[in-house]
């Protein structure tokens, strides 16, 4: 896999650095990040039009048919600005449409979000369930000319702005097969409670009430709904190991530039050699999160099962681990004022911290690692 930039590739994401540097600013995301939604409409639209929805959607659908070595392009500059619209949950459920959704389904909702005029998210996590994808308690009956879908669904990302949900539950009866469902928002019986995760953005816990759905609301998995939506989550989950990496890079851009400032005994910080040491160790860290972030890419197209589970788990934890040195540093670096609200350095600190529970924390991924070499 070639993860030299192509000449459209790299005009993406110098596009992306633009917009980033010039319309996403510090003073706009924390605007939006307070507004009581972490939405702006304006915002994902114009990543929409940049391409950044439909990346991976094929042309047929109105998406741009590019690699998954995409991902790392794009989600790395979006990393970069801490941008918060949902960009990798779409991306997780556009992974699962593509792969497995009946051509009606591609037909109805791929255009949609390759465009920005639909947003779909997955909806699988359920209390106690530690991110085990076959750990379901939420049920599917089989009613008139459909299902009738009722249990809940905790930590939706960007739940409260979502057209639709990807569904993980069992057909039939708790003991079911676990099968996977497209079930709109405006659905009767379905209720939201948002609340904010701590890098300022939006989560929610989704409660199905016996939710009525159509028959071709079934995403066909072959009843191997837990196994399908794997796929949706690796996707998901090198997706936000490149915003990750992103991030990493910035911040200690931010770092640096503060050390040169920061003034002590007459000097500059950055004349420090101890403190030279702590940022190259902090660059260290972060090219090796690259290098396993590479590994990762490729495992979303290892057709071996327990190798490519391997390269998935090794970007999750190399990122878990360079995400929280680089964060910690940065922090201590800056001083008291590392903290305050008054610094980007908090908000790329908190979103960084964020990143070890979403897809499935160290500890997971770390056991999920040793499994695979056992298989």
């Amino acid at each position: 896999m070639d993860f030299s930039y192509s000449e459209e590739q790299r005009m993406l994401a110098d596009s992306l650095r633009r917009f980033v540097d010039h319309e996403y600013t510090f003073a706009h995301r924390r605007k939006s990040a307070r507004n009581g939604i972490g939405f702006d409409r304006d915002v994902w639209s114009n990543l929409a039009s940049m391409g950044v929805a439909g990346l991976t959607i094929e042309a047929q659908y109105d998406g741009f048919d590019q690699g998954v070595e995409s991902y790392l392009v794009v989600n790395r500059e979006l990393g970069r600005g801490l941008v918060h619209e949902p960009v990798i949950p779409v991306t997780a459920a556009a992974a699962i449409l593509s792969a497995y959704g009946t051509q009606e389904q591609k037909a109805e909702w791929l255009p949609g979000i390759a465009c920005g005029d639909s947003i779909v998210v997955p909806a699988y996590s359920e209390s106690g369930s530690r991110y085990e994808l076959d750990s379901v308690a939420t049920v599917a009956l089989p009613a008139e000319e459909g299902y009738v879908i009722h249990g809940e669904k905790t930590v939706v990302w960007h739940a409260q702005v979502a057209d639709a949900y990807i569904v993980s539950a069992r057909l039939g009866s708790e003991n079911g097969d676990i099968r996977l469902f497209l079930v709109p928002r405006e659905s009767q019986g379905l209720d939201l409670v948002v609340y904010p995760t701590i890098d300022d953005q939006r989560a929610a816990d989704v409660t199905f009430n016996n939710v009525r759905v159509s028959a071709d609301a079934l995403i066909h998995t072959q009843g191997a709904g837990d196994e399908a939506l794997r796929v949706c989550i690796n996707h998901g989950l090198i997706a936000l190991c490149a915003q990750a990496l992103g991030a990493m890079e910035r911040l200690i851009e931010i770092t640096t530039d503060y050390l040169r400032v920061r003034q002590q005994f007459g000097k500059p910080l950055a004349a420090f050699q101890a403190l030279q040491h702590r940022v190259a160790d902090m660059l260290i860290q972060k090219e090796l999160a690259g290098s396993a972030i590479y590994i990762g890419i490729q495992g979303l197209s290892e057709p071996d099962a327990s190798k490519r589970e391997r390269m998935i788990a090794t970007a999750k934890l190399a990122m878990i681990e360079a995400a929280r040195f680089v964060g910690q540093q940065a922090v201590q670096l800056h001083g008291g004022i590392g903290m305050t609200d008054e610094l980007e350095v908090s908000d790329y600190f908190r979103f960084l911290t964020m990143c070890d529970p979403i897809f499935g924390d160290h500890d997971y991924h770390a056991q999920a690692y040793a499994d695979a070499m056992e298989e």
